[in-house]
């Protein structure tokens, strides 16, 4: 234990020494990790997933090579991992906590559709000078804005799909020419769509496809259905994200969700079937993120033996050229903490999102990545991967930015859990929008 006495030296040399000589900001010469790691100024960063998992290792590796290459620098990047084992709001209900007690990380890891709450009520730090330099080597949708400043660096870039069954598709009488023909740059339509569920519909035993219609306790569902409110010419907000109604429940937005319910209604899909029906052939199509490519293929599922016999089909689109695909994941950014001193945070930051960290994510989840420069050449002709990078790059379109985000996460939510048990679309939309127009209001 340290003495008093030692204390007070440390804070009489230390303190001063850091103050007066060499400029570093006072909380770092009266930090006890500080003086434990040889006078290191110390940044810290806290990661969303176990630090056991592949995302985890990767993170693991970036944060040891940083410390290996500014160990001369005196500085030393510390990790903590908070998994997001119940969800989202087990992580956010830790950042509360800590925003309470003033005990922010100086870097966070957060869901994209977050920026705009945690930026407005002082979570995020307005990082737009500190990343100029280098904002360009990201796609423009991949970066997290707030009031037109940037306040988060994407860790990585997500799009979702239909995976489908061949050995079912092929049961449908679906040809592999007919198949070819949905994956162009023309996106198959709306039409075209339910008729491959309705001749599946005859060879599956649970469901033609699964929508994820039954995933409403967190983001998985506004997450992989948002695209087809953009493809129905529908939106969600306007471009403040300040107003929904008059979007929210238009005309074209309720468009949207009536073709999610004639799905329902025509016995396409239900809100019973989840992943493993899929994976037991019990499914023909799949709606889901690139993260079941390396399920499919690492864990030797019952109807994909050796990760064989599936593939990858992009979202419809019912208007012309508003086909749109999910995008949007996790992002690194830097907190409105205590330590009024930035400049260890920023090395760390632009450490996390250089080619080479960046190479290592990819590398370990298999998702797409951020950066341009590491995409280039990456992915193999007709590969799932390819369909998924092609899709970004083309129809790639963001969640709506707003402060109130997680208030129209739930509300679009109630609304997708009410299509089976609801007639009348338009009044329940209706009458949701007007809530959430009120709660919007109130921020």
């Amino acid at each position: 234990m340290i003495s008093v006495k030692k204390v007070f030296k440390i804070i009489g040399v230390a303190a001063c020494a850091a103050l007066v000589i060499s400029g570093l900001p006072g909380w770092i010469s009266l930090s006890k990790q500080n003086e434990e790691q040889g006078g290191n100024t110390v940044v810290s960063v806290m990661f969303h997933v176990s630090s056991s998992s592949k995302e985890g290792q990767a993170y693991k590796k970036c944060v040891d090579a940083f410390n290996e290459a500014y160990k001369d620098k005196k500085i030393k990047a510390t990790a903590s991992y908070t998994p997001r084992t119940d969800g989202s709001s087990a992580y956010e209900t830790a950042l509360i906590s800590m925003k309470l007690e003033n005990k922010l990380p100086d870097i966070i890891t957060f869901d994209s559709p977050k920026c705009s709450y945690y930026a407005a009520n002082g979570y995020l730090y307005n990082i737009n000078n500190m990343v100029a330099d280098i904002k360009d080597e990201f796609y423009e949708s991949s970066l997290n804005y707030y009031n037109g400043d940037i306040y988060g660096l994407p860790i990585q870039e997500s799009s979702a799909g239909f995976y489908y069954n061949k050995t079912l598709f092929r049961n449908a009488g679906i040809s592999d020419k007919e198949i070819s023909e949905y994956g162009d740059e023309t996106p198959w339509t709306y039409a075209e769509f339910s008729s491959v569920c309705e001749r599946l519909k005859s060879v599956c035993e649970k469901a033609a496809v699964n929508m994820n219609f039954g995933g409403t306790a967190d983001e998985t569902t506004p997450y992989l259905l948002y695209p087809f409110i953009y493809a129905s010419g529908g939106e969600f907000a306007s471009e403040d994200g300040r107003t929904v109604t008059g979007y929210l429940d238009s005309e074209d937005t309720v468009s949207a969700f009536y073709f999610f319910k004639s799905l329902l209604s025509n016995g396409y899909t239900t809100d019973q079937v989840d992943a493993n029906d899929f994976y037991n052939g019990k499914v023909g199509m799949y709606l889901s993120s690139g993260w079941t490519i390396a399920d499919l293929r690492n864990k030797n599922y019952s109807a994909f033996p050796s990760g064989s016999n599936w593939g990858l089909l992009p979202y419809p689109c019912d208007v012309p050229g508003c086909a749109a695909s999910a995008t949007g994941s996790w992002s690194f950014g830097i907190t409105q903490n205590h330590h009024s001193d930035k400049s260890a945070a920023r090395e760390l930051l632009k450490w996390l999102v250089n080619d080479e960290s960046s190479a290592t994510i990819t590398e370990h989840t298999g998702m797409i990545s951020a950066k341009k420069s590491v995409n280039e050449g990456r992915y193999e002709k007709g590969s799932p991967e390819e369909m998924l990078f092609t899709q970004l790059a083309n129809t790639g379109r963001a969640r709506p930015t707003m402060v109130g985000y997680s208030v129209f996460s739930t509300t679009f939510n109630q609304i997708v859990h009410e299509l089976p048990r609801t007639d009348n679309l338009e009044k329940f939309i209706s009458e949701k929008t007007a809530i959430l127009q009120e709660t919007i209001n109130k921020y």
